[in-house]
């Protein structure tokens, strides 16, 4: 049961989401506030200055394209030739790592971003080909360190950087800021914060502080872009602004495309588009991965459904040569239908698994497999999201202690969704409702949008929309008052007249210069 919640207490529980109350960019810590920031600036411009060959390595999800991206544009304002690598997800793994040295050899100075924490015998590798290396990184720091000429990851015990939840593309925008001051250069930073505000948004960094200012300045800044690739992305979709939402649904799971389907590269290349044309043909080849993407992950999550013990605390499924770029997303889906935590994992022909995990609610799947690194290969992540690689040998001892482990930690409620904040009766849907809930805008990770549940409702209409009837469209009725709403990815059967409790988001939704309120339809259960 939830309890009844009125606007006032609403706008008081929002409130309290944001301890520091809101921040502005005139709030965020100076460059220097990084432990190894001032080490590493000082490096890179010894590089410039002595002309020395220069090569970025970075990931293959949104915060290591971007994170790139940036650091080549900057290279590219400054007009100094740097080589970028991103890793080829299906050849090269994750990262930086012993499969990419031979094609940095010559190298002076390596720069990770968004990775690197994790690559200690990379980095020996490099030592050895008198590569000298900076890593920039935000994971978790594993027990034992690479050898670095400078490591900026404000997870170092000894970083006076005050927040802990920063992405890959907010240290690389740091790094570029710090480099911006050391060589005296006059350039706007705000071309690279559009950039670095798709990254925090796509990498589910809490959306709070300097976040929360970060996102707000960068969607601003998108918005009015002159950058041909966010131009193009504009015109595809026929938006004249962007929100949090549309990154997160829209922009993000485009760009994660290449990587997750052939190789992140094209990402980094659209996103770098010189002009308009480019940026066109580029953004229709992102488009094709990501149908693509979509028809292979919808495959797999209902293969994946079907092998799921959904009593387990910990849901591990595995399958044979399942497409390792989708895995992320299946454990995502299959963690909300299940709402607990869902590792996928597929196995290739050497007898290897790989896959990634989701954590659900307030569960830290991070904490619970970093008990069984044992029987991994390869292990990283954050509380909400892991990778992970082990022999298939090795997985039925894992997936003991997987249960074992994830019954010692607290079990989060399984029952009740911590997105919803209360029973909403329909006559508090107002115009009123959806503006305060604007003044607590970008919602995401840490500051979801408020989910309202709604019991007594009786059901009016349910038809099937979308090319292939995969979304639903409803009028529910409570006590004489109709809504209109949407459901998206659902074949389940509902009947006209059913009782029902509705949870759901409120929606502005804007048609043909009309703008009407309508549910965003989360859970339908039948009472």
């Amino acid at each position: 049961m939830h309890r009844t919640i009125t606007l006032d207490a609403l706008e008081q529980l929002l409130e309290t989401r944001f301890e520091e109350g809101f921040l502005s960019l005139k709030d965020l810590p100076h460059p220097s506030a990084f432990k190894d920031m001032d080490k590493a600036t000082e490096r890179i411009v010894r590089a410039i200055e002595e002309k020395e060959k220069i090569t970025v390595i970075g990931d293959y999800d949104v915060d290591g394209v971007t994170s790139t991206t940036l650091m080549k544009l900057f290279f590219d304002e400054i007009d100094y030739p740097v080589e970028w690598i991103i890793p080829n997800r299906f050849r090269d793994g994750y990262g930086l790592s012993a499969n990419i040295i031979p094609r940095i050899k010559g190298t002076d100075l390596a720069i990770t971003v968004d990775n690197g924490i994790s690559a200690v015998y990379a980095a020996q590798l490099c030592k050895e080909e008198g590569i000298e290396l900076i890593i920039t990184d935000h994971h978790m720091l594993p027990p034992e360190v690479p050898e670095a000429y400078a490591i900026i990851d404000q997870k170092q015990e000894t970083c006076s950087f005050p927040y802990e939840e920063v992405c890959g593309a907010q240290i690389a925008w740091y790094l570029i800021a710090s480099l911006k001051n050391a060589l005296g250069l006059k350039i706007s930073m705000m071309p690279y914060m559009e950039l670095a505000a798709i990254a925090i948004i796509a990498d589910v960094m809490p959306l709070w502080h300097i976040n929360r200012a970060m996102v707000i300045a960068g969607i601003e800044a998108l918005s009015k872009s002159s950058r041909p690739a966010i131009k193009a992305y504009m015109e595809h979709t026929q938006k004249e602004t962007l929100t949090s939402e549309d990154i997160a649904f829209g922009l993000a799971p485009i760009l994660n495309a290449a990587g997750r389907m052939e190789d992140a590269s094209h990402a980094v290349a659209f996103l770098s588009s010189a002009n308009i044309y480019d940026a066109r043909v580029r953004l229709e080849r992102l488009l094709e991965f990501n149908t693509l993407r979509k028809a292979m992950e919808e495959e797999i999550t209902q293969k994946a459904l079907e092998k799921a013990d959904r009593d387990a605390p910990v849901i591990l499924v595995e399958g044979e040569g399942w497409h390792e770029g989708v895995v992320g997303i299946v454990a995502a889906r299959v963690a909300r239908i299940f709402e607990r935590p869902c590792i996928v994992l597929s196995e290739n022909e050497e007898g290897m698994l790989k896959g990634s995990g989701r954590s659900y609610g307030e569960a830290d799947l991070f904490g619970i497999v970093d008990g069984c690194r044992e029987h991994l290969e390869k292990f990283g992540g954050h509380k909400a999201a892991v990778g992970l690689s082990l022999h298939k040998t090795r997985l039925e001892a894992f997936r003991e202690e997987i249960l074992s482990s994830s019954l010692e930690e607290k079990e989060p409620e399984k029952k009740n969704d911590p997105e919803i904040v209360g029973e909403l009766h329909f006559s508090q849907i107002s115009f009123a409702l959806t503006e305060m809930m604007k003044r607590y805008e970008p919602y995401g990770q840490g500051n979801p949008r408020p989910k309202f549940v709604t019991s007594n409702v009786e059901i009016l209409q349910a038809d099937s929309m979308g090319k292939e009837g995969e979304h639903m469209r409803f009028s529910f009725v409570q006590d004489g008052i109709v809504m209109p709403g949407v459901k998206f990815k659902t074949r389940a059967s509902f009947e006209v007249g059913q009782k029902v409790q509705v949870s759901y988001t409120v929606n502005e939704n804007r048609f043909r210069g009309n703008v009407t309120l309508q549910l965003m339809v989360d859970k339908i259960t039948s009472v």
